[in-house]
């Protein structure tokens, strides 16, 4: 049974599709506490987290899960998608057109950068926030502080 969204959105929450232990061991490592990662080696797997919960950010390595397009596919079936932020060693402008082309939120490049994956991480968790209205009472206050 699917949780409500406003649970999953206090819980930050990503998941990652790779069949590569490194990939996973670095995200876990960069995120520390701050994160939960969810790492699934097959689409399949991925898809069945994904059934039972609600996830705001997948990350899907296109070099070891080339089926990445199926993917962001079914993604775009739910009725609460994540953000999907490509990941590759071979990121060159066509993977970066084709992904954004089909609605993915990002390409990371690897081997990752700390800084880089940091803040495009945050950068989608803060928009899953707003589309979710997490931060509305917050961003009332800054409007009405400022007189916007």
């Amino acid at each position: 049974m699917k949780k409500s969204p406003g649970v999953e959105t206090n819980l930050n929450v990503v998941l990652s599709v790779s069949s590569n232990g490194e990939d996973r061991a670095f995200l876990e490592r960069i995120f520390q506490s701050d994160w939960t990662i969810i790492p699934k080696a097959t689409i399949a797997s991925a898809l069945s987290v994904l059934r039972e919960m609600t996830i705001p950010i997948v990350t899907c390595d296109c070099d070891t899960t080339p089926m990445w397009v199926e993917m962001l596919e079914h993604l775009s079936h739910l009725p609460d998608p994540p953000l999907f932020i490509v990941t590759s060693r071979m990121a060159d402008e066509r993977l970066w057109v084709e992904a954004l082309n089909l609605g993915a939120w990002d390409v990371l490049v690897k081997p990752f950068d700390t800084e880089e994956v940091t803040r495009i991480v945050s950068i989608a968790w803060r928009h899953w926030q707003d589309r979710h209205g997490v931060n509305s009472s917050r961003t009332k206050q800054r409007k009405a502080g400022t007189g916007t």
